[in-house]
């Protein structure tokens, strides 16, 4: 694993140093994985590379800025490979589920990360709180994209980001987010296909600028944002 680490982190351009950190995180993941569902993915050579480095290509791609969220963080992808790699990144890692962001907040005091906060609440209640506080906001959470939009925007400042990550061949649900976007008041800047370093596999980034405020009407009861989307 830590070899397959090193050649990744060597192909994002990211400082090998985290490595080890990034080893500790997985051990834990999969320990934990044995009484609690957090991950399908159990080989430690896979979730270095369908996790940790598939989390760690945003670097690459940057503009994230100093404050991050990770909305529907789950097992903290990709939050906490990100906070690992980058420690001038403070992330906060949001969830829903209680269990999660006890075994996060586990992780993060055993490994002493310190530009973590886990928060668990769900992202449209939490945005009444952190409204347009944040410079970035991330998920890979499996939602499709007008109601990650609707999720995730409200929590980004003007002039900050939203980071979809995605599978490829996700063109059609890119168009249909376009009303959304612009209705929250963001414009998608790019959508990137790459490679997770050392495999074949290819995923995709949306990248929204938020370029005026979201109107306070959202986002709206999550019962609804599933029912009607944007």
């Amino acid at each position: 694993m830590r070899e397959i680490l090193e050649r990744g982190l060597a192909e994002l351009g990211v400082d090998a140093a985290c490595a080890p950190g990034l080893t500790a995180f997985s051990q834990l993941l999969l320990e934990k994985n044995k009484v609690m569902n957090l991950t399908a993915i159990t080989e430690p050579e896979d979730v270095a590379r369908l996790h940790l480095l598939d989390s760690l290509y945003l670097l690459k791609s940057g503009g994230l800025g100093k404050a991050v969220v990770d909305v529907g963080s789950g097992a903290g992808f990709p939050g906490m490979p990100l906070a690992i790699a980058a420690p001038s990144i403070e992330v906060t890692l949001l969830d829903s589920l209680g269990k999660r962001i006890a075994f996060l907040e586990e992780a993060a005091g055993a490994l002493g990360i310190q530009n973590v906060k886990c928060v668990q609440a769900r992202a449209e209640e939490f945005a009444g709180e952190k409204r347009e506080s944040f410079d970035g906001a991330v998920s890979r959470a499996v939602a499709a994209l007008p109601v990650l939009c609707e999720l995730c925007l409200p929590l980004v400042k003007v002039g900050g980001v939203f980071v979809a990550m995605k599978s490829s061949h996700t063109e059609e649900e890119i168009e249909q987010a376009k009303r959304a976007v612009k209705l929250l008041g963001g414009r998608i800047v790019s959508v990137e296909d790459y490679r997770i370093p050392t495999t074949e596999v290819v995923h995709r980034l949306v990248k929204v600028e938020k370029i005026s405020p979201t109107p306070k009407k959202y986002p709206r009861r999550f019962a609804l944002i599933k029912k009607q989307p944007l």
